[in-house]
C-alpha cells in the first residue's frame, strides 16, 4: 500500500551535495563561495531586532524586493523573492506546468529540472547539447515545451549561452523561458534585458553563490509584471523568512565586497584550470565558480572516493556524459593547491 501519487512514488527525488561537518574537511562540492559574507551582513544579524522574530515577516519581502530594484535599477512589480531560486522553480514549475504542458531543458544540466517536473507529473523533454555544450537552438524550439531551463552560466559545464541566441530562442518560443543565471556574479555578462525585451522571459538569481548567503535560502526572479502576479498567486504566504531580508538588503548593500570576491575567485579559477590541465585533466571553459574537469582516465569515480578519504569533498555525478568527470568548486588558494596536491598523488601511485 502507498499514500503517494504514482509519480512520486516511482520518482528518485534530488539528492544534494555532501554536507560533512569537520574542521579537517575541504568542502568543494557544492558550489558555495570560500569567502565569508560582507562585513554589513555580520553587522545586520547583531544588531537583529527580536520584534521581527515575533510578528510574520513581510509576503513579499517588500525591503528586499525594494534592495534589489535600486540594485538592478527595475521597478519593483517586476521582481519576486524566494526562499532561495530553487524555490522560484518549483513556483514557477507549479504555475505553468502540468502533465499536459511539458518541461523542456537541455541536457546534462541541473538535475532539479527533472525533478520538480517528475513532482509536477510533467513530461519531461531532454535535448541533448554537444561535447562543447552548445546550445541545441533549433530542437528546443521545435520542442516548444510550456517552460524551458536554460542554465547560463550552465551546471555542471560553467559554460555560457551567447546573448544573441538567448535573445533568438525568446523570440521564437510562445512560452516560459527561464534563464538560471545563478552563477552570473563570475561571468563576463548577463541576459537580465532580455526579461526587459521579451514579454515571456524570467531571469532567476540567487545570493547563494556570488553573496556567500548559501546558508540562508534567499534569491529572486525578474520578469515583466504579468509574469510576475501570476507566480505570486502560486508562492506561499510568507516564503521568506525576516531575517533572511535583512541580511539580503545588507548584502546588496556592499557589492564592491561581492565584487571582490568574486575577482578573487576568478582569478583561482584560472589557476586551478591550468594545474589540472596540467595533470592531463580535460576542463571546460568556465565563467562560474566552479570548474568540470574529465579525469585523463576516465576514473572520476575512483578520484571521488580517493579524495574523500583524504577529507576532500568534490562533487561526482554517475550519470551518462558525467561519469567521467568531476565538478569542483573553487576554493580559495590553499584549498585549491591541496586538491592539486591531492590528485597528482592519487594518480601517481596509480
Amino acid at each position: 500500500m502507498t499514500y503517494f501519487r504514482h509519480n512520486i512514488e516511482q520518482m528518485s527525488g534530488y539528492v544534494p551535495g555532501e554536507q560533512l561537518i569537520g574542521t579537517n574537511i575541504i568542502k568543494i562540492n557544492s558550489n558555495e563561495n570560500p569567502y565569508p559574507p560582507s562585513p554589513l551582513v555580520l553587522a545586520a544579524l547583531r544588531n537583529l531586532d527580536g520584534e521581527l522574530l515575533r510578528r510574520y515577516p513581510e509576503p513579499m519581502a517588500g525591503r528586499f524586493r525594494t534592495a534589489v530594484s535600486a540594485a538592478l535599477d527595475l521597478p519593483s512589480d517586476w521582481i519576486i523573492v524566494g526562499n532561495g531560486s530553487d524555490e522560484l522553480l518549483g513556483v514557477i514549475t507549479r504555475a505553468c506546468t502540468s502533465p499536459q504542458r511539458q518541461i523542456v531543458c537541455p541536457m546534462p544540466t541541473y538535475v532539479l529540472y527533472r525533478t520538480l517536473a517528475q513532482i509536477q507529473d510533467a513530461e519531461f523533454v531532454e535535448i541533448p547539447y554537444d561535447d562543447n555544450y552548445n546550445l541545441p537552438l533549433e530542437e528546443i524550439i521545435a520542442a516548444n515545451g510550456a517552460v524551458t531551463f536554460i542554465a547560463s552560466p550552465h551546471s555542471p559545464s560553467g559554460t555560457v549561452v551567447p546573448l544573441d541566441l538567448l535573445d533568438k530562442l525568446a523570440a521564437q518560443l510562445q512560452s516560459i523561458l527561464v534563464i538560471d543565471e545563478a552563477y552570473v556574479d563570475f561571468a563576463a555578462e548577463d541576459a537580465l534585458e532580455l526579461a526587459k525585451k521579451h514579454n515571456n522571459v524570467i531571469i532567476l538569481r540567487t545570493l547563494s553563490k556570488g553573496y556567500s548567503l548559501a546558508g540562508i535560502r534567499l534569491g529572486f526572479a525578474v520578469a515583466n509584471p504579468a509574469l510576475i502576479a501570476g507566480l505570486m498567486k502560486v508562492k506561499d504566504s510568507y516564503n521568506v523568512d525576516a531575517i533572511a531580508c535583512i541580511v539580503g538588503v545588507a548584502a546588496l548593500q556592499d557589492q564592491a565586497h561581492k565584487n571582490a570576491n568574486a575577482e578573487k575567485i576568478k582569478t583561482s579559477r584560472a589557476t586551478l584550470a591550468s594545474e589540472l590541465q596540467k595533470l592531463n585533466f580535460d576542463v571546460c571553459p568556465s565563467q562560474a565558480n566552479f570548474l568540470l574537469a574529465r579525469s585523463p582516465h576516465g576514473n572520476a569515480e575512483y578520484l571521488y572516493h580517493s579524495l574523500k578519504t583524504r577529507g576532500i569533498l568534490v562533487r561526482y555525478f554517475p550519470q551518462p556524459r558525467l561519469e567521467d568527470k568531476l565538478r569542483i568548486t573553487v576554493g580559495t588558494d590553499e584549498q585549491n593547491a591541496q586538491l592539486v596536491k591531492a590528485l597528482a598523488e592519487i594518480m601517481g601511485g596509480m
